[in-house]
C-alpha cells in the first residue's frame, strides 16, 4: 500500500485581516496567491458556491501556484439549495462547464457543502450522488459531502458515500456534527475551533492530536486535506503553518 500524501490550507486567500500577519507588510494583494500557494499546500476556493469563474481565472490561478499544490473547489449553491437534491443534475453540468478543468493536476477534491436544514433522505442523496461526475474533460474528479445535521449519522449515508468513494467531511465544530469515518481513498477536514486568544488558532495539544490523526490516514493509504475554516478567521493561516511544521511539510517555492 502506497503512502498518502497530507495537505494542509486555508480558505481562500484574500482576507485584509492577514495583511501584515500572513503576509509580510506592504505585500501587493495582486500576489497574495503566489505567496499563500507557496506556503501551505491546499486553498480551498468559496466564490465558487456563488458563482462561476471564468476561463481566465482557472488558467490564472494554475499558472500562479506551484506543481504539487491543489485547489479544494466548492460546489455551487445552486446544486445544494433547491429543495430536492436529485434534481440537481443541470446544476452540476453547468458547474462543471466553467473549465476548473484548467487547473489540471492542480484540481483537488469538490467539496459540497449541504445546508444545516436538510435532514438524511436517503433516496434524494443517493440520487445526487450517483450525479457527480468521476471524470470531466478526461480529468479523474473527487468529491466529499459536508453534511451538517445529526441525521448524516447514518450507516446507510456512510455506505452510499464509500460505493462512489465519496468523502464525508468531518467538521471540527461547535454547530456541526464530526462524522469521523472513512468512505473514500481520501479524507477531508474542516477545522472550526480556532480562537483569537491563541496565537496558532489551536493550542499545541490539538494541533498534535489533528496532526497524529493525519499521520495515521496517510499510513492507511489515503490522501489528507486538512482545511482551517471559519472560526477566529485571522488564526487560520498560522494554524495552517503550526500543522505543516508538526507533519514536516516544506513550503513550496
Amino acid at each position: 500500500m502506497s503512502e498518502g500524501q497530507i495537505r494542509v490550507g486555508i480558505g481562500g486567500w484574500t482576507f485584509p485581516p492577514w495583511r501584515g500577519t500572513f503576509y509580510p507588510n506592504k505585500w501587493p494583494q495582486s500576489k497574495e496567491l503566489d505567496y499563500a500557494s507557496r506556503a501551505l499546500t491546499v486553498i480551498e476556493i468559496n466564490s465558487t458556491f456563488y458563482s462561476r469563474q471564468s476561463p481566465k481565472s482557472w488558467e490564472k490561478w494554475a499558472a500562479t501556484a506551484p506543481d504539487g499544490f491543489q485547489f479544494a473547489i466548492k460546489g455551487s449553491r445552486f446544486c445544494v439549495t433547491r429543495p430536492k437534491l436529485a434534481d440537481a443534475g443541470e446544476g452540476i453540468d453547468t458547474f462543471f462547464a466553467q473549465e476548473m478543468t484548467a487547473l489540471g493536476p492542480k484540481l483537488g477534491p469538490i467539496m459540497w457543502q449541504l445546508a444545516p436544514r436538510r435532514k438524511f433522505d436517503r433516496d434524494d442523496i443517493a440520487r445526487f450522488i450517483d450525479l457527480l461526475p468521476l471524470k470531466y474533460d478526461g480529468q479523474k474528479l473527487r468529491h466529499a459531502i459536508e453534511p451538517r445535521d445529526e441525521s448524516y449519522r447514518d450507516e446507510r449515508f456512510v455506505e452510499l458515500c464509500r460505493a462512489r468513494n465519496v468523502a464525508i467531511v468531518f467538521d471540527d465544530s461547535e454547530k456541526f456534527p464530526a462524522i469521523d469515518t472513512d468512505s473514500a481513498d481520501f479524507t477531508y477536514a474542516r477545522l472550526q475551533r480556532m480562537s483569537e486568544d491563541v496565537a496558532t488558532g489551536y493550542e499545541a495539544d490539538a494541533l498534535d492530536t489533528i496532526a497524529d490523526r493525519a499521520r495515521q490516514q496517510q499510513d492507511a493509504g489515503r490522501d489528507v486535506y486538512l482545511l482551517l475554516i471559519n472560526g477566529a478567521k485571522v488564526r487560520a493561516p498560522m494554524a495552517a503553518l503550526a500543522l505543516q511544521e508538526r507533519l514536516a511539510l516544506s513550503p513550496r517555492k
